[in-house]
């Protein structure tokens, strides 16, 4: 069904499809030592832009533990990019090595650009401020196997909602699913931005820039770093980043069973106090990213 397509925005998916990846990729957190070998003789491109730690060796440990090959950079200084190489160029000529490609890129539209010229699946694996799909299945994985439905579901998402790629992504996916409402909690100079709000229509959503008032009503509070590399004003920036810090006190007024989830990495917007929480499931979002990244390349390779 997934075979040799490509995965730029979560909605290149349908739900279906979707929930397709999640139950693989439940399956596999139950039992990963079942699917060590299931890509042998496969070889993934990691095509990495911007710096990464999360997605890019969670990619590779995917690959790597589904028994399968990985090649690419991290740093495009080392790449024929630093002789001027276009995208485009970049990306047909890898696809004569391997199976797949993950890439990361600093500019909004640059995985849409790469896919049209791709004759293997491929993955966006972030393009600056715009799109961030694995991430999107990550946090659907965790929300589903802590919550066993994605369905019905007051979601919290707080912090940088004008250049965050991750809540954009995960609006858009969890708005397809039944009985949502956002609260979309953020400074003014940081609002989840009209077009992201026009493209949930139909979903319920308020706006406020208050996180304590917001906090009793949560079922999950996504989290986000005000993030330095997006800012063209380095003066905003140093103004706007402690806006928001989660902390036990503020913790106090959630809900017993309210998730805080973070895409991290965090710099101060989330107290280690909270890390001891049983709320707190952002260190085990991680690991999910890992089995859905897993599921998705076995997905898109047919396997």
């Amino acid at each position: 069904m997934l075979k040799n397509r490509h995965l730029v925005r979560p909605e290149d998916f349908s739900v279906a499809e979707i929930d397709s990846v999640l139950d693989l990729g439940l399956q596999i957190s139950a039992n990963p030592h079942s699917y060590f070998n299931t890509c042998e003789g496969k070889i993934l491109a990691t095509l990495f832009y911007e710096p990464s730690t999360r997605t890019r060796l969670s990619f590779e440990a995917a690959m790597n533990r589904l028994g399968g090959r990985v090649i690419g950079f991290s740093d495009p200084g080392a790449s024929s990019v630093s002789k001027g190489e276009s995208l485009e160029d970049t990306i047909t000529t890898v696809s004569n090595y391997v199976d797949i490609i993950a890439m990361r890129h600093p500019q909004s539209g640059a995985a849409s650009q790469a896919s049209k010229v791709c004759r293997l699946p491929f993955i966006n694996a972030g393009d600056g401020g715009n799109q961030h799909p694995t991430q999107t299945l990550t946090d659907l994985l965790t929300i589903k196997a802590n919550r066993g439905s994605l369905n019905n579901l007051t979601i919290g998402m707080c912090g940088d909602l004008k250049y965050g790629r991750t809540v954009h992504s995960l609006a858009k996916a969890m708005s397809r699913y039944a009985g949502i409402k956002f609260v979309f909690i953020s400074p003014d100079e940081l609002k989840m931005p009209q077009s992201v709000k026009d493209s949930i229509e139909g979903t319920e959503y308020v706006e406020t820039d208050d996180l304590v008032a917001a906090m009793p009503g949560l079922d999950i509070l996504y989290m986000t770093r005000i993030q330095r590399e997006r800012f063209e004003d380095k003066t905003e920036y140093e103004r706007l980043k402690d806006s928001y810090i989660l902390d036990m006190e503020k913790m106090g007024a959630a809900k017993e069973d309210m998730m805080v989830l973070h895409p991290l990495p965090r710099v101060n917007e989330i107290a280690t106090e909270v890390d001891s929480d049983p709320r707190a499931k952002y260190f085990e979002q991680a690991q999910y990213g890992m089995y859905v990244r897993m599921a998705l390349i076995m997905k898109m390779l047919g396997l």
